[in-house]
């Protein structure tokens, strides 16, 4: 069966026909295409075309599809077994790999998802300060966890509403909305709620709403704030970290976080997330701790083993070659759309993370983004798609770039672009 028939099949079987919206390719002129296979920067589908893979599984493939080194490590585990739901060293050879590397973090507990990191670490920040509420801001993505799919209100500052059905208005209640860069606004909501704020949550590389850049100054606001108001500052790095560099965001800024959550890279591209921090908090976490959290399959063995060997070849020299990776694929990238009707986008990077967007200005704040970045993302994602050139199917999300587009998938990428 080729993509389109699949695809209509698993109308059948699965809500809109995707385990995730993302997928869907909801608004194209073309149904989902059914991955095959993958193997260094290139996928294949099921119809047997290939492409250079700019997706990349929305990050974790840092180092491409199938790395050899990785593939092993994941055989090997599979050799003595897939899950256990007990003690074993991966995990703790994965925990003391971090830990020993970024300077901030003292211990880290590994879950299954971004989603259930920054679930648990909105619970312990409220358990370790005894306080309800918790800020996010507007155009920040935390995943799908009831509080923070929150939107910011049609009134005040700090007001808010669900972004989705299901969602409770006590729940949005507790949940204040900021925008991006604005540090007095962030101010006068503490004021407005004394000793009641528990944490500010933030991307401190805002990636799942565009690329929205943020000032170092605006973070070091931000960890101000918290040290005055006695709050504390998590940063959700699941996209930033070991990406951006191997300590991510703050190591880039030389802002601390009281918490960070992970997720993508640590395992390799097998499902995983963590939570980290100084111990002083994370052992407000049980057993130790009055804060519960739990997880069958948390520290997976397949996934520590393939994350330890990911982590390990992340050298600085790898990072190099990373950022100059994707540098001369955006070059290529933009010079193509300039000439080819696509004279209004830019390319907006920030190491490996690229974001292709039809407007010229600076962009801080989802406010920011053009009204017609939708349609226009669809004509050159379709065009893209045509020449075997794979991005995320929306607009909003970003691109990442890998050790795997080395030079050989660079001259390929230039190819398929002009011919």
């Amino acid at each position: 069966m080729n993509s389109k028939e699949l695809f209509e099949k698993s109308l059948k079987y699965v809500p809109g026909g995707v385990h995730s919206p993302v997928r869907s390719f909801k608004g194209l002129h073309t149904t989902p295409r059914f991955i095959n296979r993958g193997k260094g920067a290139f996928i294949w589908d099921e119809d047997g075309k290939d492409y250079i893979d700019f997706c990349m599984s929305f990050g974790p493939l840092i180092h491409g599809h199938q790395d050899p080194e990785i593939k092993e490590a994941i055989i090997k585990a599979l050799d003595n077994g897939w899950t256990f739901g007990a003690c074993e060293k991966y995990s703790l050879e994965l925990a003391e790999f971090i830990v020993n590397k970024i300077s901030f973090i003292e211990q880290i507990r590994f879950m299954s998802s971004g989603t259930e990191a920054v679930m648990t670490a909105v619970r312990l920040a409220r358990g370790i300060t005894g306080r309800p509420k918790i800020i996010k801001f507007n155009g920040c993505y935390h995943g799908h966890f009831d509080a923070m799919l929150i939107k910011a209100g049609s009134g005040l500052a700090g007001e808010a509403e669900a972004s989705s059905k299901g969602v409770t208005a006590m729940q949005a209640g507790d949940t204040l909305i900021c925008e991006l860069g604005d540090l007095e606004e962030v101010k006068r909501i503490f004021a407005d709620h004394p000793d009641q704020i528990a944490a500010i949550f933030i991307e401190p590389l805002p990636a799942n709403n565009g690329l929205l850049i943020q000032e170092d100054s605006f973070l070091q606001g931000l960890r101000d704030i918290c040290n005055t108001h006695c709050a504390l500052l998590v940063f959700d790095e699941v996209i930033s970290g070991f990406r951006i560099g191997f300590g991510g965001m703050a190591e880039k800024t030389g802002i601390t976080p009281d918490l960070v959550t992970y997720g993508k890279i640590i395992g390799g591209g097998m499902p995983v997330g963590a939570l980290a921090g100084p111990r002083k908090f994370m052992e407000f976490l049980a057993p130790v701790g009055p804060v519960y959290q739990a997880g069958t399959l948390s520290g997976n063995p397949v996934a520590m083993a393939a994350g330890l060997v990911n982590l390990k070849k992340l050298t600085p020299e790898a990072y190099t070659r990373l950022d100059k990776n994707t540098e001369n694929v955006v070059a290529l990238m933009s010079e193509w759309m300039q000439k080819n009707g696509f004279e209004d986008y830019s390319i907006i990077r920030y190491g490996s993370l690229f974001y292709p967007i039809n407007m010229k200005t600076k962009l801080t704040k989802i406010t920011d983004l053009p009204e017609n970045m939708g349609a226009r993302f669809k004509a050159l994602f379709e065009v893209f798609l045509n020449k075997g050139i794979y991005l995320a199917p929306n607009g909003y999300e970003v691109g990442f770039g890998s050790l795997a587009h080395d030079e050989k998938a660079q001259a390929e990428l230039k190819n398929r672009l002009w011919k």
